[in-house]
């Protein structure tokens, strides 16, 4: 007892982990190394709940204002519309048909060296197209907004009891910096109805590795954070922690495989150094005129979403793993637009570009781009057949794009057809962007796979190496 109550007592949260093994392999946990070279650091994951129109954004489709006001059946398309010889085009078994083709409801243009055709819904992300590697062949296993959850674990949202990917590359690598938690979560998460806390969430791995939700205001950044008025002082607070970890840490000699133990540990202690690292993180400031401007932060409708971005430049510079940030959440989310989708997205729209393209912008000028990897995406795509003013969800085609870490700038992969409707050359299943990912941080996600816990090929994903430099 005593020499281990000494060995516990100087683990790190990490080494806590440590414990005989049960199948009797020689599995062991994640040391915090890569498994090889990796070309990015961190990862900031850029999610907009609802689906955005991937037709109108980074897969543009002329085609649809050509056969406006028609049925996908009077198109040159119809035959190929087909699976199985039986009709889908325009189904949705959740919102019935759209057959009838909607226009283009906003303009496009060329941007970059690499000719990539935007939107003009993301005029500004536009500016940086040769930064870009679009994945314009993307298809997910869900028509309803669960699949915000299936974005971020790769799984069918009936199955919640699955890691993020935010919470596979804490687990796999920890965090740079031990004053700040390795998976940070920023803007508000989709709805209970679609995943809520698990799409942030680490499921087996252990409570320790899920994603900490912060806000943006140096004041309140994380409930309970601050210490209330005449508190202790931080002396008292750091004897009082001693004690209580070592309190702790002795019941961990009763109960080591307690998951849930080994996260309060931590978390008082990350806390405790959170007190000072977190607001000075949120000190925005600090940071000089130009670049709050660069991102929005001197306009109402992109203040909010420019801070998100710039925080989480702040946390990649102070070693944060990947910071994952939320734009709509709540429900089934604010991009679902099932009617009036040009006021709907030109709205959304508006409040992101800037921002997007401010944190990508900055990160090159710093030289943060070549080992931060960002990533855009949603849940799925909208249909081109017409719900009234809107368009329906649409899992059969959508796109995402990747920037940075080792990422192939100014290309194109993979293609729908000419309406949008299916993913046909070179088509990727959500966890193809998952296992892009964590290769480039340096893991291959079959090694971190723990005994007892089998996953599906599908789970793991194949890399898009179409993509990388």
């Amino acid at each position: 007892m005593g020499l281990t109550g000494l060995v516990l007592g100087s683990m790190l949260f990490r080494d806590g982990q440590l414990r005989a093994n049960d199948t009797g392999a020689a599995w062991e946990p994640p040391d915090g190394d890569p498994h090889f070279k990796p070309r990015a650091r961190s990862v900031i994951w850029l999610f907009l709940c609802g689906g955005v129109s991937h037709m109108e954004s980074f897969d543009v489709k002329p085609e649809l204002n050509r056969f406006a006001g028609k049925s996908i059946s009077e198109t040159p398309y119809a035959s190929v519309l087909k699976t199985e010889g039986k009709d889908v085009i325009g189904a949705n078994p959740v919102h019935g048909n759209r057959k009838v083709i909607m226009p283009l409801q906003t303009g496009y243009k060329t941007y970059g060296e690499c000719g990539l055709v935007v939107g003009d819904w993301f005029q500004h992300v536009g500016q940086c197209a040769d930064d870009l590697a679009v994945v314009r062949s993307l298809w997910t296993i869900h028509n309803d907004h669960g699949a915000q959850l299936t974005w971020q674990t790769g799984r069918h949202p009936r199955e919640l009891e699955h890691p993020t990917l935010g919470a596979w590359a804490a687990y796999g690598l920890g965090t740079l910096n031990e004053n700040l938690p390795e998976y940070v979560v920023l803007g508000v998460p989709t709805g209970d109805c679609c995943g809520g806390a698990y799409t942030h969430g680490a499921s087996y791995l252990g409570p320790e590795h899920g994603g900490v939700r912060l806000g943006t205001d140096p004041a309140n950044p994380l409930p309970f954070l601050r210490p209330a008025d005449n508190a202790l002082s931080r002396e008292e607070q750091a004897s009082n922690l001693s004690l209580l970890g070592k309190l702790n840490r002795l019941a961990g000699i009763d109960y080591p495989d307690d998951a849930h133990l080994r996260a309060r540990i931590k978390s008082y202690e990350l806390a405790f150094q959170m007190q000072t690292s977190i607001p000075e993180t949120l000190q925005l400031e600090r940071e000089p005129e130009h670049i709050r401007r660069l991102y929005g932060l001197d306009q109402d409708h992109t203040r909010d979403f420019g801070r998100q971005c710039l925080v989480a430049r702040r946390l990649v510079e102070r070693g944060v793993r990947f910071i994952q940030i939320f734009h709509g959440g709540g429900g089934g989310g604010a991009w679902d637009a099932h009617s009036e989708i040009k006021s709907n997205h030109t709205q959304l729209a508006a409040q992101v570009d800037q921002p997007i393209a401010g944190l990508l912008k900055d990160l090159r000028q710093r030289g943060l781009l070549d080992d931060t990897l960002v990533v855009f995406g949603t849940e799925f795509g909208r249909s081109p057949g017409a719900e009234g003013t809107g368009r329906d969800h649409h899992p059969q085609a959508f796109c995402a794009w990747l920037a940075g870490g080792g990422i192939r700038g100014g290309i194109q992969h993979g293609q729908t057809d000419e309406l949008g409707f299916h993913a046909a050359d070179n088509r990727h299943y959500v966890t193809d962007i998952h296992a892009t990912v964590l290769h480039q941080l340096g893991l291959d996600s079959r090694r971190l796979e723990i005994p007892g816990r089998k996953r599906l090929d599908m789970d793991h994903g194949n890399v898009i190496r179409q993509i990388l430099t």
